[in-house]
C-alpha cells in the first residue's frame, strides 16, 4: 500500500469514526449539542405531518419533497401516536441539565418543556375535543388546505394535488370514525354543532363537480402554466373530476349521514362542564390557551373589569363626537347600521372592501418603522374567505407565509354579509390580522434563522393573539387611526376581547346557556345578533381559546409598564417591541423571563 493510499484510508477511517460519534447520538441517542436535539425533535414530528410540511415548506430548499402527495392522519389513534412521540421527546429533553446552559439555550429548553408538559397533560382529555365543528373543523380545513396551501406550479405539483384528493376518502373515513368513537364514549358536540357541520358537508357534496373549489383551484392553476399542452391539462382535470365524483362526494355524504345520526341523540347543553371530568378539561384548556394558571373565576372577573373600563373609554369618544354617552352600546349598535360606514351588498361592494383593506395595510406599512426596528421581508395579501366555508368562519383570519418565501402571508376577509363590515372597524381588524399584528409577528419569527426551528412555529395562542391585540393598542396610542370613529372601532375591538373572557368562562365554567351568552355579547360588546351568535358558537367548540387574546395582551402591557417604571428615561418602545418579538411565540411566563433579563441588561443601576 502506497503512503498516499495509506493516508486516504486513515482519513476515511477517521471521518467514519467522527461521523459515527456525531451521527449516532444525533439520530438515536442524546446529541451533545441541544440545538441538534431541538432540530431532530422538530423533524421527527414534522416528518409525520405532510400537511404541516406543505404549510411551512422547511425542506423545499433542499429538494426533499416526499410529502406533497399525502394527507394527515385524522384518526384518534393518530392523535394518541403524536402524544406518545411527544413523551419520548420530553424524556430526551430531560436528559439535559438546564442549569448548565447559557441564557438562550435555557430559554429554548424552558419553552419546549412547557409545550411538551402541557400537551402531554392533555392526553386525559383527548375525547373532549370536537375535531368536526363549524368554526375550524377538519371537514372544511381539508379542502381549504388544498385550495390555499398546496401550490400548483407544474405538472408534478398537479399530480401530487390529484394524489391528495384521492386520499380524501381515507381522511373523511378517519374523521367519521373519530367522531363516532368519541360519541360512543359519551363525548359528542351539542346538537347545533352536528347539524351545522352536516349541512356544510351535504352542501359540499352537492356542489356540481366543476363548481367544486377543488376543481376550480386546479383549473385556475393549470391555466397559469403556459407550457402545459391543452390535452394534458384536460387529462388532469378529467382525472380530478372522477376523483371528486367517486372519492370526495361519497366521503362527504357518508360523513353527513353519520353526523345526522349523532345529532338525533345529541343534547343542547353547550359547556365543557357537560362531559365527564369537564371542569378539569376546562382548567387544562385555559392553561393551554392562556399559558397561565389563572382560574376561570379570576379570568371571568378580569373580563368584567375590562368591560367596564372600556365602556368608560368609549363614552369619552361619544362625548367628543357629539353623541349621548349614557348608553355606549346602544350608540355603537346605531353606528353599525349607519349608512356612512356600510358597503353596497354587491360584487362591487365586496371588491371595494378588499381594496380598502389593501389601502389600509399599505398606509400603515409606511409608519411601522416609527415603533418597530425589525420588519418582515414577506409580504401580506388580502383575499376573500372561500365561499364554501364562510358561513361558519370567523370574520377574518390570517395564514402565514411559507418558510421558503414562495407563498406570502394572507389576510382572509369573510364577505358572507357586507352588513357585518363597518368602515370604522376596518383599520383595527387590518392591524390585528396583518400589520403590526399577526403578519409582522409570525413572519418575523419564521424569518429569524438563529432561532431553533421549533421556536419559529410555536403554537402559543396567548402570545400570538395577545401580540395582535397589543398591536391594536399600539396603533391606537401611536395615532394610526384617521378619525375618532376609527378610534371607537379600536376600543370596540378590545371590548369584544374583554367580553370574550366573560362569556367563555360563563359557558364552560358557570353553565351559561348559549342564549344567555349571546345576549351578554350583544348587550356588552355591541355586536349584531348574527355576529354574536357565530362568535358564541365558536367559543362553545373551542373552550378557552377566546380567552387567550386579552390575557396575552394584558401580560405584554404589564411587562411594558414594568420596563417603563424600571428603565425610566432609558425606556425605548421600539427596543421593547423588538425584544418581545425576537424570541418567537413563547409561554407568557417564559416571556416574563425574557423581559426581566432585558430590563436588567439595560438598567443603569
Amino acid at each position: 500500500m502506497t503512503r498516499t493510499l495509506q493516508r486516504i484510508v486513515i482519513l476515511i477511517a477517521t471521518l467514519s469514526v467522527a461521523a459515527a460519534i456525531f451521527l449516532v447520538p444525533l439520530l438515536w441517542g442524546t446529541p451533545r449539542n441541544i440545538d441538534h436535539f431541538f432540530l431532530r425533535s422538530f423533524i421527527s414530528v414534522a416528518s409525520k405531518h405532510p400537511m404541516l410540511l406543505s404549510y411551512a415548506r422547511p425542506l423545499d430548499a433542499y429538494n426533499l419533497d416526499y410529502y406533497s402527495d399525502d394527507l394527515e392522519d385524522y384518526s384518534l389513534a393518530g392523535e394518541v401516536a403524536l402524544l406518545d412521540q411527544l413523551e419520548e421527546i420530553q424524556s430526551g429533553l430531560h436528559a439535559y441539565h438546564p442549569q448548565m446552559m447559557n441564557a438562550d439555550k435555557r430559554l429554548s429548553y424552558d419553552a419546549l418543556d412547557w409545550l411538551l408538559e402541557t400537551q402531554i397533560a392533555g392526553r386525559t382529555f383527548l375525547n373532549h375535543a370536537y375535531p368536526l365543528n363549524q368554526f375550524n373543523g377538519a371537514q372544511s380545513g381539508l379542502p381549504d388546505f388544498l385550495v390555499n396551501i398546496h401550490q400548483v406550479s407544474d405538472v408534478a405539483d398537479a399530480q401530487n394535488y390529484l394524489a391528495r384528493v384521492e386520499k380524501f376518502e381515507l381522511a373523511l373515513e378517519q374523521m367519521r370514525e373519530s367522531v363516532t368513537l368519541r360519541a360512543k364514549r359519551g363525548y359528542r358536540p351539542p346538537r347545533f354543532v352536528l347539524e351545522a357541520v352536516r349541512e356544510e358537508t351535504q352542501a359540499f357534496a352537492a356542489t356540481p363537480v366543476r363548481e367544486n373549489v377543488l376543481y376550480t383551484k386546479l383549473s385556475d392553476s393549470l391555466g397559469e402554466i403556459s407550457e402545459l399542452p391543452d390535452e394534458r391539462r384536460e387529462e388532469l382535470l378529467s382525472d380530478l373530476e372522477e376523483l371528486i365524483r367517486t372519492k370526495v362526494q361519497p366521503g362527504y355524504l357518508n360523513l353527513a349521514a353519520t353526523l345526522s345520526d349523532l345529532a338525533a341523540d345529541a343534547s343542547d347543553d353547550d359547556g365543557a362542564w357537560k362531559h365527564p371530568d369537564g371542569a378539569s378539561y376546562y382548567r387544562w384548556a385555559l392553561k393551554w390557551h392562556t399559558t397561565t394558571d389563572q382560574s376561570a373565576d379570576e379570568i371571568h372577573q378580569i373580563g368584567l373589569d375590562e368591560t367596564r373600563r372600556i365602556h368608560d373609554e368609549m363614552r369619552k369618544i361619544f362625548a367628543a363626537t357629539g353623541h349621548p354617552t349614557d348608553k355606549p352600546i346602544a350608540r355603537l349598535l346605531e353606528l353599525n347600521r349607519d349608512a356612512r360606514f356600510l358597503y353596497p351588498d354587491s360584487d362591487a361592494g365586496r371588491e371595494a372592501i378588499l381594496d380598502d383593506y389593501r389601502s389600509i395595510i399599505d398606509d400603515v406599512q409606511s409608519r411601522l418603522p416609527e415603533v418597530f426596528g425589525r420588519l418582515p421581508k414577506a409580504s401580506v395579501e388580502v383575499e376573500r374567505v372561500p365561499i364554501f366555508k364562510q358561513a361558519g368562519s370567523a370574520g377574518a383570519y390570517y395564514n402565514p407565509p411559507s418558510l421558503d418565501g414562495s407563498r406570502p402571508g394572507v389576510f382572509s376577509v369573510n364577505l358572507r354579509d357586507v352588513s357585518e363590515i363597518q368602515r370604522f372597524r376596518m383599520r383595527t381588524l387590518a392591524f390585528h390580522e396583518a400589520v403590526p399584528g399577526h403578519h409582522l409577528q409570525i413572519a418575523l419569527a419564521m424569518e429569524t434563522t438563529d432561532l431553533p426551528l421549533f421556536r419559529r412555529f410555536m403554537p402559543m395562542t396567548a402570545f400570538i393573539e395577545g401580540w395582535a391585540l397589543y398591536a391594536e393598542r399600539i396603533a391606537l396610542e401611536e395615532g394610526f387611526h384617521e378619525t375618532p370613529y376609527d378610534e371607537l372601532g379600536a376600543l370596540s375591538a378590545e371590548l369584544f376581547r374583554a367580553v370574550r373572557l366573560v362569556v367563555d368562562t360563563g359557558i364552560h365554567s358557570k353553565r351559561w346557556t348559549r342564549e344567555r351568552a349571546i345576549e351578554f355579547m350583544i348587550e356588552n360588546a355591541g355586536l349584531p345578533r348574527g355576529d354574536a351568535t357565530a362568535e358564541i358558537e365558536r367559543y362553545i367548540v373551542a373552550p378557552g381559546q377566546a380567552c387567550a387574546y386579552k390575557m396575552g395582551q394584558l401580560k405584554i402591557l404589564e411587562l411594558r409598564a414594568r420596563a417603563k417604571t424600571e428603565l425610566g428615561e432609558d425606556f425605548d418602545l421600539r427596543a421593547f417591541n423588538d425584544v418581545v418579538l425576537a424570541g418567537g411565540a413563547l409561554p407568557l411566563a417564559v416571556l416574563d423571563q425574557v423581559i426581566t433579563r432585558w430590563i436588567a441588561e439595560n438598567s443603569r443601576d
